[in-house]
């Protein structure tokens, strides 16, 4: 399990996986289709209910909002894992697989950085050591309509890792998706070539023309929605002073660093103590406003508008006698 998430309280009570996956194993059937379908119906209640426990802690510690975004990532991740390993075991099993049948599963993304909001998309690539073989088509074709029955929302894409390598070398956009890459399931030798193949062929010498490209397409964003940090139906994630901003901070950080988290950054020098701190709070608060709101609207909006700010402002008030949790940062500006 990855450490991002060592942090997340009683992570088995949002879902348990291995539980699970015992009631995945004991399904029969022949037919792949009739299985995939079995599985689905499992998984179905699994992640409504571990969206509810999210949910319900959200309520009880509004401000915690770094912790909930976490938490929907976590949840993916055990979802992802049960049916990769059932597509893999069950529906398409290899006896004797080639060097060409590897398949790894990565998130990417903000999904990658292990944030996500209730109705965030779910951002996967697959990756091959080579072309794709039959089998990898198959598997991946499964996966993603088990995803798609369950509702979620898919980016996805298939690369060999000479595809992944060319295509983040000329795409900013994909390439800053692989920048905060995670590995979730599958062959992890293959994700650590990847890995390393991404550094050593796409991000080595080029750190001087990413900050360049990337600070210009956050002043095209910023004209976009209006270019001020004032505004009184502000876009969260997008705006001025928003969660784009954050992670635009921390990609330059990482691209030039190579670091794994924001506060790795206090060690290089390109923050103090007290920034980091400042950036925290500050990406706790937006998290925490922008999960209220989608929990609010039952859909993946952004924007702050006004027919929801009160009662937004309300939501992120501590219910009368509890203490916000030491980590927390503070809702009270929207109210």
């Amino acid at each position: 399990m990855s450490s991002r998430f060592d942090q997340l309280p009683n992570r088995r009570a949002i879902i348990d996986r291995r539980s699970l996956a015992d009631v995945l194993g004991s399904l029969e059937g022949r037919d792949a289709t009739a299985l995939r379908n079995a599985s689905t119906a499992l998984l179905k209640p699994a992640l409504d209910a571990g969206r509810a426990e999210i949910a319900a802690r959200l309520v009880e510690h509004p401000q915690a909002g770094r912790e909930a975004a976490s938490g929907q990532a976590f949840l993916v991740d055990q979802i992802l894992r049960l049916i990769f390993d059932f597509t893999t075991q069950r529906l398409y099993p290899l006896n004797n697989p080639t060097a060409s049948e590897r398949l790894t599963l990565i998130a990417v993304g903000g999904y990658g950085r292990g944030e996500m909001a209730p109705f965030s998309d779910v951002d996967i690539a697959f990756l091959t050591p080579y072309k794709q073989t039959g089998w990898a088509e198959q598997v991946i074709e499964s996966i993603l309509y088990t995803l798609w029955d369950l509702g979620l929302k898919v980016g996805h894409s298939s690369r060999s890792l000479d595809e992944m390598v060319r295509m983040a070398k000329s795409d900013l956009t994909i390439r800053t998706a692989l920048l905060e890459s995670r590995y979730v399931w599958g062959d992890q030798s293959l994700y650590d070539e990847a890995s390393a193949r991404f550094d050593a062929e796409v991000v080595a010498g080029t750190a001087r023309s990413f900050i360049t490209e990337k600070l210009a397409e956050r002043d095209v964003r910023h004209k976009r929605m209006g270019d001020s940090r004032y505004v009184v139906e502000p876009n969260l994630k997008e705006g001025k002073g928003g969660l784009r901003d954050l992670h635009t901070l921390f990609w330059i950080g990482k691209y030039i660093h190579r670091v794994q988290s924001v506060a790795d950054l206090v060690e290089r020098g390109l923050l103090t103590k007290v920034e980091l701190r400042q950036f925290q709070k500050a990406e706790n608060f937006l998290w925490a406003v922008r999960c209220h709101l989608h929990a609010l609207t039952g859909r993946p909006e952004e924007r702050l508008t006004f027919d929801v700010q009160r009662e937004i402002a309300a939501g992120c008030t501590m219910p009368t006698g509890r203490a916000a949790r030491p980590s927390s940062g503070s809702c009270s500006i929207i109210s």
